[in-house]
């Protein structure tokens, strides 16, 4: 394992635990999009479900339960327990993830595989979760913008999120130089970068107000 795999690890775990903590201290939802944590738990479902299959390491066991368990918790919480629910703001959160982002990436995953003539349900469901999760932080970005002003440990959480996807990209230009059998995936490629030039405003505005002191300020 090389350190931009290893850091971008480090990097999702983080702004993982990041979310957790900014929802635990201050046991509030506001400004946190729902919708795009149920999209992640969707992307991480989907995507390892050779957990049941197939044995890699026990680093990659780990991580593979630690994403699904984590982000599933984050779910319940902000759907179904106090005082999260109450302080979940349904209204700011409306972008339509089932119909934009859902129903897209399954057809756009079964044609893919259609031209790849290699339709099997598990490289489907793994498609899917390639492109579902280049456009998994849309609902939050959006509600973000809604609300303009962005809390300490939010605007860190999302950073990070960011901060895993470009280092990935490093990773896979790296494994590309140095191992001689490493297969390349434009599917993976070009997902990622969409999603890495998501982040890109954001990247923008955070950099800018952690330089001056100042709080995170979305323009309208």
């Amino acid at each position: 394992m090389n350190v931009f795999r290893l850091s971008g690890d480090l990097s999702h775990v983080l702004s993982i635990l990041i979310l957790l903590l900014r929802l635990i201290t201050t046991r509030q939802a506001t400004g946190i999009s729902l919708k795009t944590q149920e999209l992640f738990l969707l992307v991480f479902v989907t995507r390892y479900l050779d957990l049941f299959t197939t044995y890699y390491s026990l680093y990659n066991s780990v991580m593979k339960m630690l994403y699904i368990s984590s982000t599933a918790y984050i779910v319940y919480m902000i759907r179904y327990k106090e005082p999260y629910k109450s302080k979940y703001d349904s209204s700011q959160d409306s972008f339509l993830h089932w119909k934009f982002a859902v129903v897209p990436c399954i057809v756009l995953s079964i044609i893919t595989e259609v031209i790849k003539h290699e339709f099997e349900f598990i490289e489907l469901l793994w498609t899917f979760s390639i492109y579902l999760e280049a456009v998994a932080i849309v609902p939050q970005l959006i509600t973000l913008q809604r609300f303009r002003e962005v809390e300490n440990l939010t605007s860190h959480y999302i950073f990070l999120i960011g901060i895993y996807r470009a280092l990935y990209i490093l990773n896979w230009i790296y494994r590309s130089y140095y191992e001689p059998y490493y297969r390349h995936n434009w599917i993976v490629y070009i997902a990622g970068v969409v999603q890495t030039l998501l982040y890109v405003d954001f990247f923008y505005y955070y950099v800018i107000s952690k330089y001056y002191g100042g709080k995170l300020t979305l323009p309208s």
